[in-house]
């Protein structure tokens, strides 16, 4: 048994949130249009990437015997559909924007049928696994410190605290599915991390520079902006590297995703959440508790 395992909270499934997507501004991460797309790319991946989580699961979903896992796994299928349903909306804007959603969103479905049909059950269910070790800490890295989304929308940064909370909430139920019923190697649940990493961030920067260039941004426009914002995200002190013990864990042969601690302001969004029934709300009570 992991004895590292020891912060966990229930998933809980929320529907019918309403962002008011619809209002915001074409660059809403402070008028900054490199960061803005950055996180615009990311979400576009979000809704047929969901929909692939939910497929990996489903592989296993016969074989689950223990009714706790059985439970996650329902709850993890319907919290990711309820994240899918969100980015398509956000999806929606970006198209309404004039952006070529569709042929991004045909090559990340190609890339995944590939994996369903070439990749090995236990392969899959280990690419599903990274993914959510990689959001969970994307949520952290996003909302730990208050700096970080502070130029960004409230309705967008709500969208990405829902997101992230919930991303907390089931980050176990895979990783659980992947080496309690399918048994995945650690080999083969290492490697899956280092593709998920290489083609997550890869494709993202590929399509946000599509996104600039609809924008119409020039090659040397796109330039100027990428040495000034990758830096944000990957530099020395970037969001995401500062994470990198969290993430380099993942390569231990005991790991276990409960080992590292829920985000402190978790149960604030819970909590306003409840009280209001606006998930806006919640999200600026959330992004108004880190640190």
């Amino acid at each position: 048994m992991n004895t590292f395992t020891q912060y966990q909270v229930e998933p809980v499934v929320r529907t019918h949130l309403d962002f008011k997507l619809d209002q915001i501004p074409r660059f809403w991460f402070g008028g900054d249009p490199f960061k803005t797309r950055m996180f615009d790319a990311l979400s576009l991946t979000f809704p047929d990437g969901e929909r692939y989580f939910i497929q990996c699961v489903r592989l296993y979903r016969e074989q689950i015997t223990d009714p706790d896992l059985q439970q996650k796994v329902a709850d993890f299928i319907k919290q990711e559909a309820q994240h899918g349903i969100a980015h398509d909306k956000m999806n929606q804007i970006l198209i309404d924007q004039g952006m070529p959603v569709q042929r991004f969103t045909q090559h990340v479905n190609q890339r995944l049928g590939h994996a369903l049909k070439r990749y090995p059950k236990q392969y899959n269910i280990a690419i599903t696994a990274a993914c959510e070790h990689l959001t969970a800490l994307m949520a952290d890295a996003f909302f730990s410190e208050k700096a970080t989304m502070q130029d960004a929308h409230p309705f967008i940064r709500a969208l990405f605290a829902w997101h992230s909370i919930e991303e907390m909430e089931h980050r176990d139920v895979a990783y659980d599915v992947m080496t309690k019923v399918a048994h995945t190697s650690n080999t083969l649940r290492y490697s899956a991390l280092a593709l998920v990493t290489i083609l997550m961030f890869g494709f993202t920067m590929q399509r946000a520079n599509g996104l600039l260039k609809t924008d119409g941004f020039s090659v040397l426009e796109r330039m100027k902006m990428a040495a000034k914002g990758l830096p944000w995200f990957f530099g020395r002190q970037g969001i995401l590297a500062r994470l990198r013990p969290e993430y380099l864990d993942w390569y231990t042969a005991d790991f276990h995703p409960s080992q590292h601690p829920i985000i402190h302001q978790y149960q604030t969004f819970v909590d306003e959440l409840a009280k209001t029934n606006d998930p806006i709300l919640a999200g600026e009570a959330f992004w108004q508790a880190a640190l």
